[in-house]
């Protein structure tokens, strides 16, 4: 019994630490926090402490469905994986380019934008695009299917143990995501605002590579496919 308590333990903590190893360098919260400072300019701290909880949630919430049932979920409608990377690449890529295109704007701009975000809009952009995809993305979601299907275990017990290891993980990484947003204006505001200028166009930049990046990677993965359907013809 001893025993079986132990590799139960065992089987958690290899699950808490395959999931924080293979989620959070593809989600990277302290990398997109100016991303997140950037698309609710003229919120005010209270707005943005509240917007990072609700993000935060969000995508444990969203986090820990594709965990469970992602695989299911694509199998029921099928939607491969390839198809997920290539449409939500393409909504990064977006998102990204309206980053790295805007155009500075004038104190005057700023005021209005700050009359004009209000808490209700902050609730708005709560999911979409805040939570999915800047925060939790198609690559992201990808890894988290995959991770999904690796702890899968017939035995009951140690797929309850997988199941608690990695949902304890992304709840983790949750918290990550809430304190890279709620403290990421005081942790860049040493840069300045030409600084924090550069550093959101190199942010956007590399966003708008890795929504290429996703991209790509279901574009050659669909075109292998295409390939090996035609070898066998």
């Amino acid at each position: 019994m001893d025993m079986d308590v132990g590799a139960l333990f065992g089987s958690f903590g290899r699950s808490y630490l395959f999931v924080i190893a293979a989620v959070l360098p593809i989600i990277n919260p302290a990398a997109v926090a100016p991303i997140f400072l950037t698309l609710t300019e003229g919120a005010d701290v209270g707005t943005r402490v509240s917007l990072a909880k609700r993000i935060a949630t969000n995508s444990f919430m969203l986090m820990l469905g594709v965990l469970l049932v992602g695989s299911y979920v694509l199998d029921f409608f099928g939607i491969s994986l390839p198809i997920v990377r290539l449409g939500g690449g393409l909504i990064v890529a977006a998102s990204a380019w309206r980053l790295l295109t805007a155009s500075q704007d004038t104190s005057d701009h700023r005021e209005a934008l700050a009359q004009a975000f209000t808490p209700e809009q902050a609730q708005r952009q709560g999911f979409f695009p805040l939570t999915f995809p800047i925060t939790c993305g198609p690559g992201s979601i990808s890894a988290i299917i995959t991770v999904g299907v690796t702890l899968h275990d017939g035995r009951t017990s140690f797929g309850m143990a997988n199941a608690l290891g990695g949902a304890a993980a992304l709840a983790s990484l949750a918290a990550l995501i809430y304190l890279a947003y709620r403290y990421a204006q005081q942790i860049l505001r040493p840069l300045g605002e030409a600084g924090m200028l550069v550093f959101t166009r190199l942010s956007a930049f590399i966003l708008l590579c890795l929504g290429i990046q996703i991209m790509w990677d279901g574009t050659s993965e669909l075109l292998r496919g295409v390939l090996t359907l035609q070898v066998r013809m």
